[in-house]
C-alpha cells in the first residue's frame, strides 16, 4: 500500500513538475501589446479617437487576445461657456470597445444673458459601443483598405424644459457613425474618415430634432495626424453639424492639437478648438485639455 502511494505521488509529481516547466503560451488578459499611441485618445463623447472625432480603433493596448481600458478627463475653456467631461472605455480583444462619458456644460455668466440663471449647467450621460469590422490599421500596412468600424452612441439630456423652450424635440438621441482609419507606418501618418447619423444640437447638449428639422442626417467628421516622435501627434480634426434649431445656427467645429503619450498608461492632449456659435454666442474657440490614463 505505502508503495503505491509512493508510486502515485511521484507521478503526480513529475506531472506537476512538466506543467511548471512546460512554456505558457496563453496571452495575459492585460498585455498592453500594442504599439504606443495606437490607442489614441479619448474623444469628447468617450470613444477612442481624437479629441472630437471618434476613429475606428480600439480604446487601450489590448490586443486580439487581450482587454484595454482607458479613463479621461477633458476641459473645454470658451469665451462665453465651460464644456467638461470625464468618462470611461474598455477594449475587448481589440473588437470590441464600450464607453461611458458625463458631459457638464457650464452656461457661467452667459447663462443670466439666456434668462437660465449664472452658472446653469447642463449635463449629458453618453453610453457608447463600436466594433471593428474588417482590417487592421496597424499590421496590415500592405493592404490600402483601411480597418473600418461601426459605433453609435446613445445620449441623454436632464434639461428638458429648456430644449423645449429653444424649439428641441427631445432630451434623448443615438448617434450612428462609420469610421476608417488607416495609419501609414512609414510616414508616421494618421488618416481617419467617420460619418456619422444624428439629429444632435451642440453634441446634444441643447437636445436633440428641432423645429427647423427634426430628421437623421449624415455629417462627416475628419482627422489627420503626424507623429512627431514615437511619442507625440500633431494633429487637425473637423466637424461638421445638424442645424436644427431656428433660435441660433449651428456651425462646425474643428481643433488643432498635439498629443503627448509619456507611456502606455499615460497621456497628454492639449488643443485649440473652435466650436462654433453656440446657443446665439459666436466665436467659441479657446483651449482643449486631456488627460487619459489606461492599459
Amino acid at each position: 500500500m505505502l508503495r503505491a502511494h509512493l508510486r502515485r505521488f511521484s507521478m503526480l509529481a513529475a506531472l506537476y513538475g512538466a506543467v511548471l516547466a512546460a512554456p505558457v503560451s496563453a496571452t495575459p488578459l492585460f498585455e498592453s501589446g500594442k504599439l504606443l499611441a495606437t490607442g489614441g485618445v479619448s474623444q469628447v463623447e468617450g470613444a477612442g479617437g481624437g479629441g472630437l472625432v471618434p476613429w475606428a480603433l480600439i480604446t487601450g493596448y489590448g490586443t486580439r487576445d487581450a482587454v484595454g481600458a482607458s479613463a479621461h478627463y477633458t476641459h473645454v475653456f470658451l469665451p462665453d461657456y465651460t464644456q467638461r467631461s470625464g468618462g470611461v472605455a474598455v477594449g475587448l480583444y481589440d473588437r470590441v470597445e464600450l464607453s461611458f462619458a458625463r458631459q457638464w456644460f457650464d452656461t457661467g455668466v452667459t447663462g443670466t444673458a439666456l434668462d437660465l440663471g449664472a452658472g446653469f449647467t447642463f449635463h449629458q450621460n453618453i453610453f457608447g459601443a463600436k466594433v471593428r469590422l474588417i482590417g487592421d490599421a496597424v499590421y496590415e500596412q500592405d493592404s490600402w483598405l483601411p480597418q473600418i468600424a461601426l459605433g453609435i452612441q446613445y445620449k441623454k439630456n436632464d434639461r428638458l424644459g429648456v430644449i423645449r423652450a429653444v424649439g428641441g424635440e427631445s432630451d434623448e438621441g443615438v448617434d450612428i457613425y462609420v469610421a476608417a482609419t488607416k495609419i501609414l507606418l512609414e510616414h508616421s501618418l494618421l488618416v481617419n474618415g467617420t460619418v456619422r447619423l444624428t439629429k444632435a444640437n451642440q453634441f446634444g447638449i441643447l437636445g436633440f430634432g428641432g423645429d427647423a428639422n427634426n430628421s437623421y442626417r449624415p455629417e462627416f467628421e475628419g482627422s489627420v495626424a503626424y507623429l512627431v516622435s514615437r511619442r507625440l501627434a500633431l494633429g487637425g480634426e473637423y466637424r461638421t453639424k445638424p442645424n436644427n434649431l431656428r433660435f441660433a445656427a449651428e456651425t462646425d467645429a474643428w481643433d488643432v492639437f498635439g498629443a503627448y503619450f509619456i507611456s502606455k498608461n499615460a497621456s497628454l492632449t492639449l488643443a485649440y478648438a473652435d466650436l462654433g456659435s453656440i446657443a446665439t454666442k459666436t466665436g467659441q474657440r479657446g483651449l482643449y485639455l486631456s488627460v487619459q490614463a489606461g492599459f
